[in-house]
């Protein structure tokens, strides 16, 4: 199909048993609740699309512009993300379960409510990204890896991170405190790996951090007014009592 394809063609391309779109250009299209699972988007620009509901699910977006994008509740599970720019997109409860996240650039994306359960993350860009939970939904990033993933000043309140591997990860200034009644829950760190993490002026009040992993983490300037240390590795090497 033609670089610049229309909605109309790329469906009539998918329903005809197509599934490689590399590259193309749809800008600003609307792509809202179709089945497009398996599709290669890869190096595809959609920048400011609007592709909510979508199933996408198995699909590839490595190296693809989504910019801006409305990806709101759309099916990204086990889709390949590698490298994607998904800077300032709202995925908004959008379902990333096992997705692969390598190297993404989510600078500012909106990932509240998000599910992202065993997500591959690792050197991802989440720089003042919002990760909140909503007040009907938690945010997924349980088994998640995020290792060296840049988390500075993104907001992580209430979210699930029990058992996520953030090795070397830089929370620099983040965000994890429960600061809004209508959170469901305080933030799971429980089990996490954090060691080398640099949690530097990071806000973990009332954060879960029970037998998290902080061997060598950077704690200064760290809030942990009533976080929850039980069992955790501490960064010196010793357990919490």
């Amino acid at each position: 199909m033609n670089q610049k394809s229309d909605v109309h063609e790329l469906m009539a391309h998918y329903s005809a048993g197509q599934r490689k779109f590399s590259s193309v250009v749809l800008r600003e299209v609307d792509l809202i609740n179709v089945q497009l699972a398996e599709a290669d988007f890869s190096q595809a620009d959609l920048r400011q699309s609007r592709l909510g509901k979508t199933n996408f699910s198995r699909g590839s977006f490595a190296n693809a512009d989504l910019s801006e994008a409305i990806l709101w509740g759309t099916n990204l599970s086990n889709a390949n993300l590698t490298q994607a720019v998904l800077r300032e997109t709202d995925l908004s409860g959008a379902i990333l379960a096992q997705a692969q996240l390598v190297e993404a650039n989510l600078i500012k994306a909106s990932l509240c409510g998000a599910n992202l359960s065993n997500a591959q993350l690792d050197r991802a860009l989440l720089i003042e990204a919002d990760l909140r939970s909503g007040s009907d939904q938690q945010t997924n990033l349980s088994q998640a890896s995020l290792v060296a993933a840049n988390l500075s000043y993104a907001n992580l309140s209430g979210a699930l991170l029990c058992q996520a591997n953030l090795a070397g990860a830089k929370l620099c200034r983040a965000v994890l405190i429960q600061r809004s009644p209508q959170m469901l829950a305080p933030t799971d760190l429980t089990e996490a790996n954090l060691q080398g993490a640099d949690l530097s002026y990071a806000d973990l009040s009332g954060v879960l951090l029970k037998r998290a992993n902080l061997r060598n983490a950077d704690l200064t300037g760290t809030i942990l007014n009533h976080a929850d240390l039980s069992e955790a590795i501490m960064p010196d090497g010793s357990v919490h009592s």
